[in-house]
């Protein structure tokens, strides 16, 4: 009999302990079913190849390229041109057809383009020399999308070239880089330290997809029970905001803005609105629940420091007007939410992506 109360026991006493170890957490909103060992897709990195580095050395020397006159030969592809331009259909001027001063670079196709009929704009003006006057004409795209009228017109555009100018890139030399470069002093360090940047945001790149994968993991392993309405219309009141403010950008009434450019209609707007705040809602209980559970609490230090790291990256010299504009409550949130995110991750399964998902 002793033996078997002692039987008893033990196996009242590990039950006891396997409860205790068990990862559902809850309050009076949300359960969370799991949250270690969520399964997330392991991300796709790619190697960083020569090309890629080499492609980053060009943009960094051209930026340090200087822009020299040309006077001695006619403009050619990937020459800077300053030109006055006036744009006439069926002799009489048309809106947006003309402009003084304006400067491109030839080959770009930043204007009209090529047609079967007729030459594109830059390719008209190659072959011309400083001061000409000439005329040429072009056929708008059948489809032209900034001004549907336009499409298919043919125009003529009289030019006056004001003057050329290329644009003189440095040569990768160890001097470059020593002048250019706090880590290098040599071409190949230098090669070696863009490899390494670009290894570097890789890797940020694969761990940012995977904090949005483990937080959509732990939204799918959150069962509601009901939602604080105060949130609720907290977050629906922000989705609202944003869209209301880029309509008034346009200078629209919400509902023209949302039936224009959203194709949709302000019952579904509203629909939407739900939703968003619903799920909203339901991960930031979640987080809550796993930052209480495994102390992910940042310290106020922390807080701060984020903050300030937040407005940097946003263009912000002061985070108090940082914090304002985005409010310190949806701030301190996001930051939880990071920090859980982090935790999520390094505690997370990764599992190879379907053909599917790929």
């Amino acid at each position: 009999m002793k033996k078997k109360i002692t039987g008893v026991m033990l196996a009242a006493a590990m039950a006891a302990t396997l409860s205790g170890c068990t990862s559902e957490l809850s309050n009076d909103y949300v359960t969370v079913t799991q949250y270690k060992g969520l399964q997330v897709s392991k991300p796709q990195q790619t190697e960083v190849t020569d090309d890629e580095v080499e492609q980053v050395i060009e943009s960094n020397l051209s930026i340090y390229g200087e822009r020299e006159e040309v006077t001695d030969r006619a403009a050619q592809t990937g020459d800077i041109v300053n030109i006055d331009y006036t744009g006439t259909i069926d002799g009489e001027a048309f809106d947006g057809g003309s402009e003084e001063g304006a400067e491109l670079q030839l080959g770009s196709n930043s204007f009209i383009g090529a047609t079967e009929d007729y030459q594109g704009f830059e390719e008209q003006i190659v072959g011309h020399n400083t001061g000409d006057e000439f005329d040429i004409t072009v056929q708008f795209p059948e489809e032209y999308s900034l001004n549907p009228d336009m499409a298919g017109v043919v125009a003529d555009f009289h030019i006056v070239l004001n003057s050329i100018q290329t644009d003189t890139v440095p040569e990768l030399t160890d001097e470059w880089v020593q002048q250019n470069s706090e880590e290098s002093e040599t071409v190949d360090e230098y090669r070696e330290e863009i490899r390494s940047m670009l290894e570097e945001t890789v890797e940020e790149t694969a761990r940012s997809e995977m904090r949005t994968s483990v937080l959509d993991a732990l939204l799918g392993s959150t069962e509601v029970k009901q939602y604080p309405e105060d949130a609720i219309n907290e977050q629906k009141d922000r989705y609202t905001a944003v869209y209301t403010q880029t309509a008034e950008l346009y200078g629209m009434e919400m509902g023209e803005f949302l039936e224009t450019y959203m194709e949709t209609t302000e019952d579904e707007f509203n629909t939407q609105a739900q939703e968003y705040a619903e799920q909203t809602v339901a991960l930031q209980e979640a987080v809550k629940l796993v930052a209480e559970k495994e102390n992910l609490e940042p310290s106020e230090e922390e807080y701060e420091e984020r903050m300030a790291e937040y407005a940097e990256q946003s263009g912000y010299d002061d985070v108090e007007s940082f914090a304002g504009e985005v409010g310190e409550d949806a701030l301190r949130a996001q930051i939880l939410q990071d920090a859980v995110a982090d935790y999520l991750v390094d505690e997370c399964t990764l599992v190879e992506q379907s053909d599917s998902a790929q």
